[in-house]
């Protein structure tokens, strides 16, 4: 339940949100966003290799592209483990589980010698790497209030998305030295970080720390928390801290989100523009090679564009959040009578999805003109698909932070279920359209190919109007339905 919504007693009046001071919620924010490039890492290093893994491994291109696939469907459905785990059992332990599976899923990658043995581990490695975003997001969600979520969310984004212009940089290089030496790379990063944040990651879970004040009975949660706790210059009460509701693991949660009224409809927008994103991506690789004859490191250059955007966009994409969310919450207190509750009433959706129809239109014209100008390279310079690509990076990026933030805000007793709720529908999504979007650029062409996506995208955008018009409406459906429960218990 939303500790948020119960109303406080007064000795927990002047009690902060979270313990934590400025700089070390940017430390705590850089964990998270280091921890989340893993997902990205593991993806996008791969994507220079693939015509190379083929090769090596004596198998067509199509089936190493189910690789990708396979990866995609992990990546979606991981999080619905690891998210309610977290939610219940800690974000350090299971950040620590998380990365175990990674780790040794990279060194079997690395000793690897079939085609059978690269696609089952890429699963696991996928099952291991992909819920590090919901679980970051979920510790951003803890740490911070919803004044300051959208900045801290747009710098996490950011740094989980520079693997989008570094990693097949990184991947083409490596690919030099055989494809193998790409996962011995993700086994010595992952092994070093996985150190770093068992020392410098303290536990945020409310239910078990509350705002951070409190020590903690379990071992794995109290270090290095007591050390934040001495350091912070933060004013706090151990003994007024209040603790969120603690739950079972409710391991249906994502589900029950992903289909909930006031989710499904901004999520499978999301969704669907995820997938077309990463079936641009995906076939860039191919496509750049067959009709500008690059080489796996030059390919992996192209990446850069896409990457650069993507930072680029969702940093100032995070400000523009926190300022809206101010613009509205002024207005709106400005009209409320003194005794409406905020988290009940306040028009969130107003709030945060204002410029979704704005990225919307940018990623639809930078895909289009992508799929064209592809379509006819021997007349267009490769520099224009590969600018395409930095608008692209940027628009879906933007709308990925805002509607993670959005759903961390109406869902704050289940953040990580929240996240791994999206990224359900985003993967699934995108698993589906990377497999189709080689068969489908043979049959009919790069140009139509992309005009098609356009058009699903343009049809997608209905899911906006639907949670801008009735979310408010569904939001406060799903509060009233909460508060007999509550009532309950107390």
């Amino acid at each position: 339940m939303a500790t948020q919504s119960q109303p406080l007693p007064d000795a927990h009046a002047t009690e902060p949100y979270s313990i934590f001071d400025k700089r070390q919620k940017w430390l705590i924010v850089l964990i998270a966003s280091t921890a989340a490039t893993f997902s990205g890492f593991a993806s996008n290093i791969y994507f220079p290799a693939l015509s190379t893994i083929a090769h090596d491994l004596n198998v067509s291109l199509e089936l190493i592209n189910l690789t990708v696939t396979s990866y995609l469907i992990l990546q979606g459905i991981a999080p619905s483990f690891w998210g309610p785990l977290s939610d219940v059992k800690g974000r350090r332990l299971t950040y620590c589980f998380t990365f175990l599976v990674f780790l040794g899923a990279c060194v079997g990658l690395a000793e690897s010698r079939n085609y059978a043995t690269v696609i089952v581990l890429r699963s696991v490695q996928s099952a291991g790497s992909a819920s590090t975003i919901a679980i970051g997001a979920a510790v951003i969600g803890d740490i911070t209030t919803r004044e300051e979520r959208g900045g801290f969310m747009g710098v996490f984004q950011a740094g989980l998305l520079a693997p989008v212009a570094v990693g097949p940089v990184i991947g083409g290089a490596l690919t030099t030295l055989g494809w193998r030496a790409i996962f011995w790379f993700l086994t010595i990063y992952s092994g070093v970080f996985l150190i770093l944040l068992i020392i410098l990651l303290p536990e945020t879970l409310r239910s078990t720390v509350a705002n951070g004040g409190t020590r903690p009975s379990s071992l794995i949660a109290r270090f290095p928390l007591a050390i934040y706790q001495k350091t912070t210059k933060v004013k706090f009460n151990s003994k007024a801290a209040q603790f969120a509701k603690t739950t079972h693991i409710d391991l249906t949660g994502p589900f029950r989100i992903l289909f909930s009224k006031q989710a499904a409809p901004i999520v499978v927008f999301l969704g669907i523009y995820y997938a077309v994103w990463q079936m641009t991506i995906t076939a860039m690789s191919t496509l750049f090679q067959s009709n500008y004859g690059l080489t796996e490191t030059e390919t992996g250059l192209t990446y850069i564009a896409n990457g650069v955007g993507s930072i680029i966009g969702t940093l100032i994409t995070g400000k523009i959040l926190d300022a809206d969310y101010r613009r509205v919450k002024e207005k709106y207190e400005s009209e409320a009578s003194q005794d409406d509750p905020e988290n009940a009433t306040f028009p969130i959706e107003k709030a945060r999805l204002r410029l979704v129809p704005i990225f919307a239109g940018l990623q639809c014209a930078s895909v289009l003109v992508f799929g064209w100008t592809i379509q006819y390279s021997r007349r267009v310079h490769i520099a224009v698909p590969i600018i395409t690509t930095f608008f692209t990076g940027w628009a879906l990026v933007s709308t990925q932070s805002v509607i993670m933030t959005y759903l961390i805000d109406i869902f704050p007793d289940q953040k990580a279920s929240a996240s791994a709720s999206m990224n359900l529908a985003r993967c699934l999504l995108a698993a589906g359209g990377t497999s189709i979007v080689g068969p489908l650029i043979e049959a009919v062409g790069v140009g139509l190919t992309f005009t098609i996506t356009v058009a699903v995208l343009l049809i997608a955008l209905i899911g906006v109007g639907i949670q801008w018009r009735f979310g408010r409406k569904w939001r406060l459906e799903a509060e009233a339905k909460k508060k007999p429960g509550m009532e309950e218990e107390s």
